[in-house]
């Protein structure tokens, strides 16, 4: 433990603190009813988040969204809205299967995670070790450079080095030994920059582990054992599935529908590989709230969500959420600190948002209100960029709702 106390050590005192997560499954004891959605509470959810979404699909703000909502130990929201081709006509759902893009690097985290808890590997080993042919500008630097550098974008490489080379098709290993040509703008660990090619190294050490390919362990370590029936991380499986939202691109007036990209992540699954639909999602976030205790130990989920390195700079689109205090990176997750005005009390939020081949996904976790939202886009758009505190916004009206003040309002209408 010794080494995750220096890892964190540079990280301020105000960080999000994540002692929520107990050591103890969240099913073994049922929830209270005042926890727990009542009927009246559920029906005025879907009525809320169907207003909200059939409306921005009416305005042509977006093509097609499926959403997950989580409490607790319960899948409380799924609903699908708008198209999967517009072209076709064809309805989401919450089986249809999304492309993820970024959020595909929280399950790397935690991939790692599960291999570092039964010790086949640190999060202080070395890269190097593992893949030979990484090299940086400074040898000195690439013989220090750790899988926590890697997952938490603190390597010391400038922002998104050789992500065109993962576009387009390059293997990992060929991108790998190219590092040697970017001119390092900082040591390991002093700065956040992010990345996806570094970042997609830390599969191919979990492959040099394990021997078998990633999309294999992911499915053995965390789809098979979570039920995630649809989820998938590759070309092959998301082209090979009927229910499919494709990509679509903005015209002028309105949208068309485009194939999904060839070349794929198949060369970086960790980065932004994988493929899920809302009803998978949905289980993925009952296990990030304590709810599976056999796939992965809340002590060491805790250590993957603990802040690593602040993310300076006001300008990112979460940066901008009512509220937001500062933001740091963990092990393949942003960690969010929120100002509560009602309370006085700092709220803590883990979350990941992704873009790739015109598909939008943003995921969000409330540790200390076992809550969990995400929600799936084929297309690019703004709506993404706020529909996290928007849903949270709804969430937290109808949980606050006197339910008995509610009905006599109705009576008097009748």
């Amino acid at each position: 433990m010794l080494f995750v106390a220096l890892l964190f050590s540079f990280v301020s005192a105000e960080q999000p603190k994540l002692s929520h997560i107990s050591e103890k499954s969240q099913l073994s004891e049922p929830l209270s009813p005042d926890v727990r959605f009542s009927d009246y509470k559920k029906q005025r959810l879907i009525d809320s988040i169907q207003a909200y979404f059939n409306q921005a699909v009416s305005k042509k703000q977006i093509v097609g969204a499926s959403v997950a909502i989580v409490k607790c130990d319960s899948i409380i929201y799924l609903g699908g809205y708008g198209n999967r081709n517009i072209a076709l006509k064809d309805t989401v759902n919450e089986e249809t299967i999304f492309r993820v893009g970024s959020v595909s690097k929280g399950f790397a985290g935690i991939l790692t995670g599960i291999h570092v808890e039964q010790d086949l590997i640190s999060w202080e080993d070395k890269v190097v070790d593992y893949i030979p042919d990484f090299q940086l500008s400074s040898k000195e630097q690439t013989n220090n450079i750790t899988i926590s550098h890697i997952l938490s974008h603190t390597t010391g490489l400038p922002y998104h080095s050789f992500t065109n080379l993962v576009e387009a098709g390059l293997p990992i290993t060929a991108i790998a030994s190219r590092f040697k040509k970017v001119r390092l703008i900082q040591k390991p660990g002093h700065i956040y920059s992010y990345q996806n090619a570094v970042f997609a190294l830390s599969g191919k050490i979990l492959e040099q582990v394990t021997g078998k390919p990633l999309r294999e362990i992911i499915q053995e370590r965390i789809f098979s054992p979570l039920k995630m029936e649809t989820a998938s991380a590759s070309y092959e499986a998301i082209t090979n599935a009927e229910n499919v939202a494709y990509p679509h691109k903005r015209l002028r007036n309105g949208w068309r529908s485009i194939r999904i990209n060839k070349k794929y992540y198949n060369n970086a699954v960790a980065a932004g590989g994988i493929n899920a639909s809302a009803t998978d999602m949905g289980k993925w976030m009952k296990f990030l709230l304590g709810n599976n205790p056999e796939v992965m130990m809340p002590s060491t989920m805790r250590t993957v969500f603990s802040p690593i390195i602040k993310e300076e700079g006001r300008r990112k689109y979460y940066q901008k959420w009512f509220g937001h205090s500062k933001s740091f990176y963990g092990l393949g997750w942003r960690i969010h600190s929120f100002n509560n005005i009602e309370t006085g009390k700092a709220t803590t939020i883990v979350h990941h948002g992704g873009s790739v081949n015109n598909y939008r996904s943003e995921i969000a976790i409330y540790p200390e209100e076992d809550l969990g939202i995400c929600v799936l886009f084929n297309s690019q758009n703004k709506m993404a960029k706020d529909c996290i505190p928007k849903i949270y916004e709804i969430i937290q009206e109808i949980m606050n709702t006197q339910e008995e003040r509610y009905a006599k309002e109705s009576l008097v209408l009748l």
